[in-house]
């Protein structure tokens, strides 16, 4: 059958075939290497100073393990870590039943909707800088305006941000306020989807609306309460902009965060190879949280 086909057909038709092979790889090609050069590359230069000293002015030295020794023994990492998991005790929680119970009210048929929905998604779209000065002037304790108010009706100042046992769970409550617009954004679709006539159905079984809303809407919107779950993880865990700019850390590093102490140990003391050290172990640690997380919510499904 090929030697009745010309040699000049079977050429096209062998170099359009190889056209069709080499396409899908140059379409790919832009991401590929957008992973190779963002990614990979990051990921093994990170590694590779692990076991390296360098300041980025003078060359590395390889110093072995020595890294990770003492991250094992550095108190204020682990004292940075504990610092976060306080933050997310708080944060995941009041970030779940706040933007849960905002985007069950949105969802009901009342007037000027659009605008509500709009108001409380706005704090997403504002710089994550605008907002924590914003909130660290309502919370200072002696020029603050939540202080003034507190003390124009005879209760005495708050130390917000200057008392270590109160500072960090201040910072949690302004990121949940920052951030709920997002998760009622995602709340909304996943309620939008439940199909009405499961309601309609329990209603004229004489269900209640907590029976309706345990039986049918939570189970309904499971798989959006995962993802807000791990994204408020992921997000807690990557805790920053907050303590950097209302206290820096203190006070007594209270509230220093685990990324706070990681860029502290960059680009303040200039330990490039034992802040890739603490960065590694961190975002280790952060993927083993979200897989338990999700082993956990799976296995309550």
């Amino acid at each position: 059958m090929n030697a009745d086909i010309p040699i000049k057909q079977r050429g096209k038709k062998t170099s359009l075939f190889r056209r069709k092979e080499i396409l899908p790889y140059l379409m790919v090609s832009p991401y590929l290497i957008f992973v190779l050069v963002f990614v990979l590359f990051p990921v093994l230069f990170c590694l590779f100073l692990t076991f390296h000293k360098w300041n980025i002015i003078g060359p590395m030295h390889f110093i072995g393990a020595d890294n990770y020794t003492r991250l094992f023994h550095d108190r204020l990492f682990w004292k940075a870590i504990g610092n976060t998991l306080k933050f997310l005790l708080l944060h995941i929680p009041l970030q779940l039943v706040v933007s849960l119970f905002l985007a069950y009210l949105l969802n009901q048929k009342i007037r000027g909707i659009p605008f509500f929905r709009g108001a409380f998604f706005l704090p997403v779209i504002v710089s994550g800088v605008v907002i924590t000065i914003l909130w660290w002037q309502l919370l200072g304790y002696d020029t603050g305006l939540i202080n003034r108010l507190l003390t124009s009706v005879g209760i005495p100042k708050v130390g917000w941000l200057v008392n270590p046992d109160v500072a960090i769970y201040s910072i949690a409550l302004m990121a949940t306020w920052k951030n709920v617009g997002l998760y009622v954004i995602l709340f909304l679709v996943g309620l939008q989807t439940v199909p009405p006539q499961y309601y309609e159905a329990a209603k004229l079984e004489g269900a209640t609306r907590w029976q309706q809303f345990h039986h049918i809407t939570l189970p309904m919107i499971n798989p959006t309460i995962f993802m807000v779950v791990i994204l408020s993880t992921i997000g807690g865990f990557s805790l920053f902009i907050e303590p950097y700019i209302m206290t820096g850390g203190g006070p007594m590093n209270q509230t220093i965060s685990a990324v706070l102490y990681i860029y502290k140990q960059a680009f303040q003391f200039y330990n490039m190879g034992y802040s890739a050290t603490l960065g590694f172990f961190y975002a280790i640690m952060i993927m083993t949280v979200v897989v338990l997380q999700k082993k956990l919510i799976e296995k309550e499904e």
